[in-house]
C-alpha cells in the first residue's frame, strides 16, 4: 500500500519556507529514517532525484548565454553547493554525538539533504553550459573567499560546540539558530526571484526550502525537548547565543550577497519583458525593486522566522539579544 506523502513534504502542497519554518511542529521521532525514505525520497523527490527539477522546468537559453543573469547565477549557486557541502561535513559530527537514536537517525537524512543539495546546485551549473571537467575548479575559485570568510568561522563555531565540547544540543542550536537561520531565507528569495527566469534554479530553490523546513522544525524542537526536561541548561544556551551573535556581526556575508544581486539586478532588466508584472513577494514587481531592496527583505524575512522559532523554544530573551525586534 501506497502511503499519502505529507503535506510539508508534498511538492505542491508544501508551505513556503518562511511559513513552514515558523508554523509547523515537526520532531525528531516524526521524522524519522522511515518518513524520510517515503515522503522525501519518494515523495518531495519524485522525478527531480537527479537534478532537482523535471524535465518540464527547463534552463533557458539566455542562462546559457554570457551576461549578468549567468554571472550571477553561477555565483549564487556557485557558493550556496559549497555552504552545503561544508554542512555535510559538519553534519558528520551531528550524526557521531547525537544522544539518541532518533536524533541520529534525523541527523543522518539531514546530512542526505545537504549533500544532495550541494550536488544539484553544482549540477545546474553544468545545465548552464559550465564544462563538467571544469565544474569544480571553477567553483573553488569563485568561493574560496566566501568559504574563508562567512562558512570557515561559523562551521568552526558549532564544531567547537558539538565536536570539541561533546555540546550536541549546543551544536544544533547553532545550527538551527545561527547556520541555517540565517542562510535559509536565502532559498526563499532565489525560489522567488528565478521563477520566471530560469525555471529549473527555481525548482532547485523549492526542493530545498522543503528540505528546510524540516531542518529547522526539527532542530528547534530538539532543542526545545531538551530545554523542558534540562532547564538548568538554558544560561550555556544563552552564552552561546550571544557568542553567535557576536560572531555573525563580524562576518561579511552581504558583500558576497550584493555582488550577485547588483548582477541579476543588470541582467533582469536586459529580461524585462520575460518578467512583466511578475510580483516577487505581494504587492512588489520585481522589475521595480533594488538589489539592496531584495537583502533587506531577506534579511527580514530571517528575523521574523528567527524570532518565531526562538519563542517555540521557549528563549524569548534571546530575541533581544539577536537583535530581531
Amino acid at each position: 500500500m501506497t502511503l499519502p506523502i505529507p503535506t510539508e513534504a508534498d511538492w505542491d502542497q508544501a508551505p513556503s519556507l518562511l511559513d513552514g519554518a515558523m508554523n509547523l511542529d515537526l520532531t525528531a521521532e516524526q521524522c524519522d529514517l522511515s518518513y524520510w525514505f517515503q515522503a522525501v525520497a519518494q515523495g518531495t523527490l519524485r522525478d527531480r532525484a537527479a537534478t532537482g527539477h523535471t524535465a518540464d522546468e527547463v534552463t533557458p537559453e539566455h542562462m546559457r548565454k554570457d551576461g549578468p543573469l549567468r554571472d550571477a547565477q553561477i555565483l549564487e549557486l556557485g557558493c550556496r553547493s559549497v555552504a552545503e557541502a561544508e554542512g555535510t561535513r559538519a553534519l558528520a559530527y551531528y550524526v557521531a554525538h547525537a544522544t539518541g537514536l532518533p536524533e541520529m537517525d534525523f541527523f543522518a537524512t539531514q546530512l542526505m539533504d545537504e549533500a544532495r543539495h550541494s550536488m544539484v546546485f553544482r549540477n545546474h551549473l553544468v545545465e548552464m553550459g559550465v564544462p563538467k571537467a571544469d565544474l569544480h575548479e571553477t567553483i573553488a575559485k569563485l568561493s574560496v573567499d566566501y568559504k574563508r570568510e562567512v562558512l570557515d568561522p561559523i562551521l568552526e563555531f558549532a564544531l567547537q560546540s558539538v565536536r570539541d565540547d561533546d555540546d550536541f544540543i549546543g551544536g544544533v542550536a547553532i545550527f538551527t539558530i545561527i547556520i541555517e537561520g540565517v542562510l535559509a531565507p536565502a532559498a526563499e528569495l532565489s525560489e522567488r526571484k528565478w521563477n520566471l527566469i530560469d525555471p529549473a534554479a527555481s525548482a532547485i530553490a523549492r526542493g530545498a526550502a522543503i528540505d528546510e523546513i524540516r531542518h529547522l522544525t526539527v532542530g528547534s524542537s530538539i532543542v526545545r525537548e531538551y530545554l523542558q526536561k534540562h532547564p538548568e541548561y538554558r544560561s550555556k544556551l544563552m552564552d552561546i547565543i550571544v557568542r553567535g551573535r557576536k560572531l555573525w556581526d563580524t562576518i561579511p556575508d552581504k558583500k558576497y550577497i550584493m555582488e550577485r544581486e547588483h548582477l541579476f539586478q543588470e541582467g533582469m532588466h536586459q529580461h524585462a519583458d520575460l518578467i512583466g508584472d511578475y510580483e516577487v513577494w505581494p504587492g512588489r514587481r520585481l522589475l521595480d525593486t533594488t538589489a539592496e531592496e531584495r537583502y533587506t527583505t531577506a534579511e527580514q524575512w530571517t528575523d521574523k522566522m528567527a524570532a518565531a522559532r526562538l519563542v517555540y523554544m521557549g528563549l524569548e530573551e534571546a530575541i533581544e539579544i539577536l537583535r530581531l525586534t
